[in-house]
């Protein structure tokens, strides 16, 4: 197999007396969508941050192209991954056009393909017709598809996205996983941080649940979302079932 685009190995991360993560070991290939799921506080967020080079593990390695992330020069870097946070409010008065446009900011000016590439991550996301409007006055939701919009404007082989879908309606949380399948199908490294199991199973390729820090299971939907797993990691009972029409594991809640 090829070197792994992006690879953890048995990192882990302290904070203070609390082990967030420990033993972690992930090999991420281009062309896969893979969903990090799991209880709060399970440590997907930190997770992500490892994986950006946002973060730096105290124990083992974090690398990207079979280079450590830490090694990575800044811009080189964000050439080469682009990050959506959970938070993603701006705090200056620019236009969603503007914060789309700073996605260009690494590469080498080209105005006539930086602007092709703009418009097209907003429309993407569906925030075109709010091209003009200051960011400040967006409700969390179209906040949340403007940052989207920036990260896809980036354009890089990875794509880390924590929790892209948590302010969204319905519509809007289908219409960004959908796209992020397209950009792995394309040939992009997506990984996307997910609280709802079955966005995570129709849309992803391979599922990571963490739970305390470790990875409790890894694989397909269908290997990762069982009755059994789901009740261990999460404490809660659930029947999974076959989605009518998706043809993936649909997970319903139980009574306690």
């Amino acid at each position: 197999m090829s070197t792994p685009l992006l690879e953890l190995r048995d990192a882990g991360v302290q904070r203070g007396n609390r082990q967030v993560l420990a033993g972690i070991n992930l090999c991420l290939q281009a062309g896969s969508l893979t969903a990090l799921v799991g209880p709060n506080g399970a440590g997907k967020s930190t997770l992500l941050a490892l994986l950006a080079g946002d973060a730096v593990p105290e124990q083992g390695k974090a690398l990207l192209q079979g280079r450590a992330l830490a090694d990575w020069p800044v811009r080189e870097l964000a050439r080469q991954r682009a990050v959506m946070a959970q938070d993603h409010a701006v705090h200056f008065a620019f236009s969603v056009h503007e914060v789309v446009a700073m996605g260009r900011l690494p590469h080498p000016p080209d105005p006539v393909a930086d602007a092709g590439i703009i418009d097209a991550a907003l429309a993407e996301v569906d925030v075109t017709a709010l091209a003009a409007r200051d960011v400040q006055t967006l409700s969390g939701g179209e906040s949340a598809r403007t940052s989207l919009a920036r990260a896809l404007a980036q354009h890089t082989p990875v794509l880390l996205l924590d929790e892209p879908t948590a302010a969204l309606d319905l519509r809007h949380q289908e219409r960004t996983l959908h796209s992020a399948r397209a950009l792995a199908r394309q040939g992009r490294c997506v990984v996307v941080v997910l609280h709802d199991l079955n966005l995570a199973s129709a849309y992803a390729d391979r599922i990571v649940m963490l739970c305390e820090g470790r990875i409790a299971a890894d694989g397909t939907p269908r290997d990762v979302l069982t009755r059994d797993i789901i009740g261990r990691v999460y404490g809660q009972p659930v029947q999974v079932i076959e989605h009518p029409t998706r043809g993936v594991p649909l997970v319903v809640a139980c009574d306690q």
